[in-house]
């Protein structure tokens, strides 16, 4: 199943990028700069020329778009849907891996590959949780949470804790994170 939609801004960036390379096409034609990979230049043995049928054909599809999808009956607001949330996954892939701690762990075995991917998500996971809950980076919230800390001394069979107070957004970010849990986070 495919469907179509027309965006004008699409179209807009689309012709103004076809343009640009009608424009190059030519020069690249005249002689005046060195033929790199455009598609509006035709090739053939030593003729060189400009590829206006080609032109013409995108400028008429500029501004459309196809979303595809192998789902049975689905609706056209759903794939088109569906394919708009795909930034968020390529977001997650482009995180540094600073943002996680993660560094490069070479495994030979299956069930140790299994075990570090299965990890990697879990981390991938918690972190979008934390983004979603608390409006912060995963980046902000580990680096802010990071100078606070709380020590228990047990002492003459006493228990004290000492804990350096949160700032206020840390302890509102923390209620967020988990607001059924009863905590003094002052």
């Amino acid at each position: 199943m495919v469907y179509y939609r027309y965006s004008a801004d699409r179209a807009r960036r689309s012709l103004r990028g076809i343009t640009e390379q009608l424009e190059r096409a030519e020069k690249a034609v005249a002689g005046k700069i060195p033929v790199k990979r455009n598609r509006f230049v035709t090739l053939t043995g030593a003729d060189k020329s400009v590829n206006t049928a080609l032109a013409k054909k995108a400028k008429t599809l500029a501004g459309w778009k196809a979303y595809a999808t192998n789902i049975d009956s689905p609706t056209p607001d759903f794939v088109i849907g569906s394919y708009h949330q795909l930034w968020r996954i390529e977001k997650s892939f482009r995180m540094s891996k600073s943002d996680l701690a993660a560094r490069p762990i070479f495994h030979h075995l299956e069930g140790s590959i299994r075990a570090h991917l299965t990890i990697v998500f879990a981390a991938l996971a918690i972190t979008r949780i934390v983004e979603a809950r608390t409006g912060w980076s995963i980046k902000t919230f580990v680096t802010t949470a990071r100078r606070y800390r709380t020590i228990e001394i047990q002492a003459a069979g006493q228990t004290v804790t000492a804990a350096d107070p949160l700032p206020d957004d840390l302890a509102q970010a923390l209620r967020d994170l988990a607001p059924d849990v009863d905590t003094n986070l002052s």
